[in-house]
């Protein structure tokens, strides 16, 4: 078991659902690091941006919560895991396309990092056989949060004022690349 307090909390991308993330970091005591794209907008009391390099080296958990581009896809390959210390732990609730999924196998069979939770998966739905599935240190669950009643409507009334915003000329949740 690892206590959080006083632990680096890497955060890979700092939109909502980032933000999210470190305030329950936050409030477990955990120091909170993040690396975006672009630094100007979204700044939070008790977050201090760094390089990406950096955020791989200091943290002892990374959160992956950015959206996918092509800059970013490979992102967890055996160069960049190779810069985490051996006791941390990567947590990928984003997209599938960030893993190099040979890369973290060996990665996690060798003791580079100590452990991965996995939501997401290069194939989704996940196909009998994925090279992640039966490595002891990493956990895989099915990436299904929107699946319950209250999320889909959620959703759903999120594409309406979407909808909506937009016919008034006022776009929102947009996706800058």
């Amino acid at each position: 078991i690892m206590e959080l307090s006083g632990k680096t909390l890497g955060l890979y991308g700092y939109g909502n659902i980032a933000q999210a993330v470190a305030k329950i970091g936050r409030g477990f005591g955990m120091k909170i690091i993040a690396h975006r794209r672009n630094t100007e907008g979204g700044k939070s009391k008790g977050v201090t941006y760094v390089s990406q390099e950096d955020l791989f080296k200091k943290s002892d958990i990374i959160s992956l919560n950015a959206s996918m581009n092509a800059d970013n896809q490979g992102l967890i390959n055996i160069q960049n895991v190779s810069l985490m210390k051996p006791s941390a732990l990567l947590i990928n609730t984003a997209r599938g396309g960030f893993i190099v999924e040979k890369d973290l196998k060996y990665a996690l069979e060798n003791g580079i990092i100590a452990g991965a939770g996995i939501d997401v998966l290069a194939v989704e739905p996940p196909t009998e056989g994925s090279i992640l599935y039966g490595v002891k240190n990493c956990l895989i669950t099915p990436h299904n949060a929107w699946a319950s009643v209250e999320a889909r409507q959620r959703l759903m009334q999120i594409t309406v004022d979407n909808v909506k915003a937009f016919l008034k000329g006022k776009p929102r949740n947009i996706v800058n690349f």
